[in-house]
């Protein structure tokens, strides 16, 4: 369950992160952040992920790299 619930919230967090300061950007373009802003935010945004939820569940922050691990049988659905 704990490796569900990281993978959950790296999720969550990869989303919120990376792609609302795309939002942000695309909708306020006089704030600044550009391109570079956002690739920068998903960069710190994955980098904090790895950080602190990696040795939990391995910061699969896809969850269809799980469902590809687990039909080719590289990890129980346990």
């Amino acid at each position: 369950m704990k490796k569900n619930l990281a993978e959950f919230l790296g999720t969550f967090w990869l989303v919120l992160g990376g792609c609302g300061s795309a939002v942000l950007a695309a909708s306020f373009p006089e704030v600044g952040i550009g391109l570079v802003g956002v690739a920068i935010a998903f960069g710190l945004t994955v980098l904090t992920i790895a950080y602190s939820l990696g040795h939990i569940s391995g910061a699969h922050l896809n969850p269809a790299v799980t469902i590809g691990l687990w039909a080719g049988g590289r990890i129980t659905a346990k």
